[in-house]
């Protein structure tokens, strides 16, 4: 597994097969990236969470901390009045 974010398309990233779903939605920071870092243990390696966030620095503080732990940050898609986030734990 790759410790690098790899971006997918928005196709790819509609249809992934997402373990856990993580609604941060209203937090501000850090509180959506705390959150993900919780959910984690509760998926197998290989697995996605789908991170539901409204704070707009998410995807890029996520990003960053995915590649320095050693998960996948896979891309975001925008929703109404939210991003998804997702992220395959790698270890």
């Amino acid at each position: 597994m790759t410790t690098q974010s790899t971006s997918l398309s928005s196709d790819e990233l509609a249809a992934l097969d997402v373990a856990k779903v993580v609604d941060a939605r209203g937090a501000a920071c850090p509180g959506p990236l705390l959150e993900a870092k919780k959910a984690m243990p509760g998926i197998s390696v290989g697995q996605v969470i789908e991170l539901w966030s409204t704070d707009p620095a998410t995807k890029t503080d996520v990003g960053a901390w995915s590649a320095k732990v050693g998960h996948s940050c896979l891309g975001t898609l925008p929703a109404e009045g939210y991003e998804r986030t997702f992220v395959v734990r790698g270890k």
